[in-house]
């Protein structure tokens, strides 16, 4: 599912810069489309696609829609929650629910001052409409926002070096962030799939410095 977006100033941010707002304003197409390949579908990210080593990150904004979901919930290491993915997907299955598109992830808390064992994170899948699910489910409604974005290429582990390039988009805004961190999965790492054809779409939900 893709959400109607109002854009915003796009911003080419090196993330090797110094703190602040750096970079330049600038107009440049989207990355052509990223073939998925189970299926052969395409998909096609409304920004260009930053890459690993993150040296420039092609960062904007939009308004997120709501969005009901399941999840299940995950306490200790960020680097765990992503494994319950499959877990998610066959328990959505055996309760005979269907996701409404990509997986994605949602991380509360700072890990530079929050304990490891105590992070908070959820595994979710969209889903359309509001469900009651059995447990080990639990649903829940992403609020409509607006966040600060970009699409990372490469491992998924790898996709937080790509963070301070979205911060830095967000200073340059005046902005703060207000609300978990959202990690979208758009093409599903499997056999076959190379490193470079994994994307996935950052989420950073802003509010202006001093109203949070």
């Amino acid at each position: 599912m893709r959400y109607p977006k109002l854009l915003g100033t796009l911003l080419l941010i090196p993330v090797l810069a110094c703190a602040g707002p750096s970079g330049s304003q600038a107009n440049v197409s989207p990355s052509g489309p990223i073939h998925v390949p189970q299926n052969g579908d395409s998909y096609v990210p409304d920004l260009p696609v930053s890459r690993a080593p993150f040296e420039q990150v092609h960062a904007s904004w939009k308004q997120r829609l709501d969005q009901p979901y399941v999840y299940l919930e995950h306490r200790g290491s960020y680097t765990e929650t992503g494994t319950l993915i499959p877990a998610l997907h066959r328990e959505l299955a055996a309760q005979g629910l269907e996701a409404s598109g990509a997986p994605f992830c949602l991380f509360y808390d700072d890990p530079a001052l929050v304990p490891v064992s105590s992070l908070r994170s959820r595994a979710c899948l969209p889903i359309a409409g509001a469900r009651s699910p059995r447990s080990p489910l639990a649903y829940d409604v992403l609020p409509s926002t607006t966040v600060a974005y970009a699409y990372a290429s490469g491992p998924y582990h790898e996709v937080p070096r790509m963070y301070p390039g979205i911060y830095r988009f967000m200073a340059h805004m005046n902005w703060v962030e207000n609300g978990p961190i959202r990690e979208m999965y758009l093409v599903p790492p499997s056999q076959g799939t190379s490193p470079e054809q994994l994307i996935c779409e950052v989420q950073i939900p802003a509010a202006p410095r001093g109203n949070p």
